[in-house]
C-alpha cells in the first residue's frame, strides 16, 4: 500500500485521463513530498500519442509546456501554491516563454551537457546565473557534484538523486557529498519501498519522488483556440500601442481569447497575487509588452482544420527574421513593422481568402500594406530576402541582399536565430 500524502483541497485529478479526440493537453504529474509526506511541489512532464494506444512521456518542452498549460488549465489545477519542477533543454532555458513565466512556483530541471562539454558548459554557466538574478530556482541530477559542472553545483537550489541508478553501497556516500552543499534540497527520486524511504531520511534526505508516494498522473483538458485573424488583429494593437479601450473591444469579441488571457493572468504562475476580472484592467496589468509575447506564443498554438499546421510557426519564423534583418539597417520602429509584415505575410494562407481580403480590416502602416499588397516600398526587398531564402533561390537571394547590403554573414545569422528563437514557441 502507498504511503498517504497530504493535500489540499484542490480540484479532483483523474488518475489516468487518456485524451482520444480533438486537441488536446496532456501533463503528467508526480509530486515530490517531504519526510512527512507533505506535498512541496509536482514533477510536471508533457505527454503525447506516439501510436494507438501508446503514451509517451516528452521532457524537452519544459517552459513552452508551462506556457501552455497556464493559458489552458491554470496554475490551480496544475500546482496550486506548491513548486513546479519542469524539466528543461539547454535551448529552452534561453526561449521566449520563460520571458512571461513568473519564477516564484517555477524550479527548472537543467540536464548534463553531452559529452561533458567543457566550452558548453562554460557558455551555460553564464545563462543559468541570469536565470538565478531573476528568480529562478535551478535543479540538477547527481552528475553536477561532479568536477566540471562545479560552477553549475554553486548556483544549485536542488540536488535530485536518481536511487535506481546508484548501487546501494555507494548511495550513502553520494548522499553525503551533496548535503555538503547546503544552498541546495536534495531530493532522492525513484524511491520504490518503505526500507528505501527510511535509508535515505536516516542518511539525512528531506525531499523524496517515487513510487512508494504516488505514481505519476495526468491531467487532460481541450484545447480551445481563438480565431486567427483575431489573435493577429490583436498583435497588431498592441504594436500601435492602442489604448485599452481599443484592445478590450477586440477581447470581447472572441470568447475563447478572452479566457485565455484571463485564464493566464489569474494564474499563479504569473504572479500577479490579485485576481483580474475585466479585461481592462488585464490589459493595463500585463502591459503591452508582455501582452504582444503572450499573443505572439499563443499565435503558433492554433490548430486549424483546413491550414497545415506548421504554416502559423513559418510565418513567425519568418517575422522575426525580417525584424533582425530591418534592424542591421532601419530605425526602430521600421524593425517592429518588418516583424508584421512577416507575421501577416502569410494571413491569406491562414484565412483561406485572397490578400486584399485578409487585409482589409487591419488598419496597417502604409510600408506593411505596399510589401504584401503591392511588393514596394521599404520593407519589400526584407520579404523578397526571406522568400528567398525559404525556396534557396540563389538569384533572388543575392539581389536583395545587395539591394539592403547585408552581407552573408549577417543573413546567415539572423536565419539561424530566428529559427532558434521560433521553435520556442512549438505548441507542446
Amino acid at each position: 500500500m502507498h504511503a498517504a500524502i497530504h493535500t489540499e483541497s484542490n480540484p479532483l485529478l483523474p488518475t489516468a485521463l487518456i485524451p482520444t479526440t480533438g486537441d488536446m493537453a496532456l501533463i503528467s504529474r508526480q509530486p515530490i513530498v517531504d519526510a512527512k509526506r507533505a506535498i512541496v511541489g509536482y514533477e510536471l512532464l508533457h505527454r503525447r500519442r506516439s501510436g494507438p494506444g501508446v503514451i509517451d512521456e516528452d521532457p524537452a518542452l519544459g517552459p513552452a509546456m508551462v506556457f501552455n498549460a497556464l493559458s489552458n488549465l491554470g496554475s490551480e489545477t496544475l500546482f496550486s501554491s506548491k513548486l513546479a519542477f519542469v524539466n528543461c533543454t539547454h535551448d529552452s532555458l534561453q526561449g521566449v516563454h520563460l520571458e512571461i513565466v513568473d519564477p516564484e512556483h517555477l524550479v527548472l530541471d537543467v540536464p548534463a551537457v553531452e559529452g561533458n562539454d567543457a566550452t558548453r558548459i562554460g557558455e551555460l554557466t553564464e545563462t543559468l546565473g541570469d536565470l538565478r538574478l531573476r528568480g529562478y530556482r535551478l535543479a540538477f541530477g547527481a552528475f553536477v557534484l561532479t568536477r566540471p559542472y562545479a560552477a553549475w553545483c554553486e548556483q544549485a537550489a536542488f540536488i535530485r538523486i536518481d536511487v535506481r541508478k546508484l548501487k546501494p553501497e555507494t548511495l550513502p556516500q553520494a548522499v553525503r557529498i551533496a548535503l555538503v552543499h547546503q544552498h541546495a534540497r536534495v531530493i532522492a527520486e525513484k524511491v520504490e519501498s518503505a526500507a528505501e524511504f527510511e535509508k535515505l531520511a536516516g542518511l539525512g534526505v528531506k525531499l523524496f519522488q517515487g513510487y512508494y508516494f504516488e505514481r505519476p498522473s495526468s491531467i487532460a483538458a481541450k484545447l480551445a483556440n481563438p480565431a486567427y485573424s483575431t489573435v493577429i488583429q490583436l498583435l497588431n494593437l498592441v504594436r500601435q500601442e492602442a489604448d485599452p479601450t481599443t484592445i478590450e473591444a477586440l477581447l470581447k469579441r472572441d470568447p475563447t481569447l478572452s479566457y485565455k488571457l484571463l485564464r493566464y493572468i489569474n494564474s499563479a504562475g504569473f504572479g500577479l497575487g490579485c485576481e483580474v476580472t475585466s479585461f481592462r484592467h488585464a490589459v493595463m496589468i500585463l502591459g503591452l509588452k508582455k501582452l504582444f509575447r503572450w499573443a505572439a506564443l499563443l499565435l503558433t498554438t492554433i490548430k486549424s482544420s483546413t491550414v497545415p499546421p506548421l504554416v502559423a510557426g513559418f510565418a513567425v519564423t519568418r517575422a522575426r527574421f525580417m525584424e533582425l534583418l530591418a534592424a542591421e539597417c532601419l530605425p526602430e520602429e521600421d524593425c517592429d513593422n518588418a516583424f508584421l509584415a512577416g507575421v501577416f505575410s502569410m494571413l491569406d494562407v491562414m484565412l483561406g481568402v485572397p490578400m486584399e481580403k485578409a487585409l482589409e480590416n487591419l488598419a496597417l502602416p502604409p510600408d506593411i500594406g505596399e510589401a504584401l499588397l503591392e511588393r514596394s516600398g521599404l520593407l519589400a526587398p526584407f520579404l523578397s530576402l526571406a522568400e528567398a531564402c525559404e525556396v534557396a533561390d540563389g538569384v533572388e537571394l543575392a539581389e536583395a541582399a545587395r539591394s539592403l547590403q547585408l552581407s552573408n554573414e549577417q543573413i546567415n545569422r539572423a536565419q539561424l536565430a530566428a529559427l532558434v528563437w521560433a521553435e520556442q514557441f512549438s505548441d507542446p
